[in-house]
């Protein structure tokens, strides 16, 4: 099934996020809930927000790096690009990866960089070329499946790339977005 993706964005963003929110900002007790179970506080991650993304956005993030552990996802790299399929366990992890995704392919169409403090500089061509990549969403039972290829072999290289480092986060979560960041400091 194809989905219009604009209107479905807003929609399961208006889903996810109080849920999201209300985790980023704890349980009204005074405890912070981690992702890695260690206290990992949320709130004090400014690089889920960004200088052009909504507070909406911020907590689809925070909502999937919190439960990335109910995340899994296969990746298949075609001659012209990738098609993923990923999935979540927890139905508020699947709504957020859904808005998440669909909203995410929809600002790279229009070139509308959102800016998040920790988003990888792998994203940077998405967004100055965002009009040379062709997307597909869809539904199934298997997941969110999503289809994307170009004819400019950089734009194929970053999605290879963009593909893994998602692979990666899925696998270790806010982690992984750490290693990455250091891997680019020391280079």
């Amino acid at each position: 099934m194809r989905l219009p993706l604009i209107g479905f964005a807003i929609g399961l963003g208006l889903l996810a996020g109080p849920l999201a929110a209300q985790m980023m900002h704890g349980d009204g007790q005074g405890h912070r809930h981690g992702m890695y179970g260690q206290g990992h506080d949320m709130t004090r991650m400014p690089g889920l927000r960004g200088q052009n993304a909504t507070p909406e956005e911020s907590a689809e993030l925070a909502t999937l790096f919190m439960g990335f552990q109910t995340l899994s996802r296969e990746v298949e790299r075609l001659p012209n690009g990738i098609r993923t399929v990923t999935r979540s366990s927890d139905p508020v992890v699947m709504d957020a990866l859904v808005s998440h995704t669909v909203g995410m392919i929809d600002r790279v169409g229009q070139q509308d960089d959102p800016q998040i403090m920790i988003q990888s500089p792998t994203l940077d061509i998405f967004f100055a070329r965002g009009d040379r990549i062709l997307s597909q969403v869809d539904m199934t039972d298997d997941g969110i499946v999503v289809t994307q290829t170009s004819d400019d072999p950089e734009l194929v290289e970053a999605l290879y790339v963009h593909a893994d480092e998602v692979s990666a986060m899925v696998e270790r979560g806010m982690h992984a977005v750490h290693q990455m960041m250091m891997q680019r400091a020391g280079n």
